[in-house]
C-alpha cells in the first residue's frame, strides 16, 4: 500500500499528491494521511469523484483516508 504523507500541508498540496497517487496506480492500495478537517474533505471528494470508496479514520494527529487496492 502507498502510504502519503500530507500532515501539515494545506490544500491543496494534499489533493495534488493524491491525484498524482492515483495517476501513478493503486493496485496495492493508498492511504493518505492529513492533518486538517479540510484536506480530509477535499482528499475525500476526490477519491469519491473517481469512483472509490474511501474509509476515514481519525487519528491523534488528524486523519487517515484510505483507498483500498483492486
Amino acid at each position: 500500500m502507498k502510504m502519503i504523507d500530507a500532515r501539515g500541508l494545506s490544500c491543496p498540496e494534499p489533493v495534488l499528491l493524491a491525484k498524482q497517487a492515483l495517476a501513478e496506480g493503486t493496485s496495492d492500495g493508498l492511504s493518505v494521511a492529513v492533518s486538517s478537517a479540510t484536506a480530509r474533505d477535499n482528499v475525500t471528494a476526490l477519491f469519491a469523484g473517481k469512483g472509490l470508496s474511501p474509509s476515514v479514520e481519525e487519528k491523534p494527529d488528524g486523519w487517515l483516508i484510505v483507498v483500498p487496492g483492486s
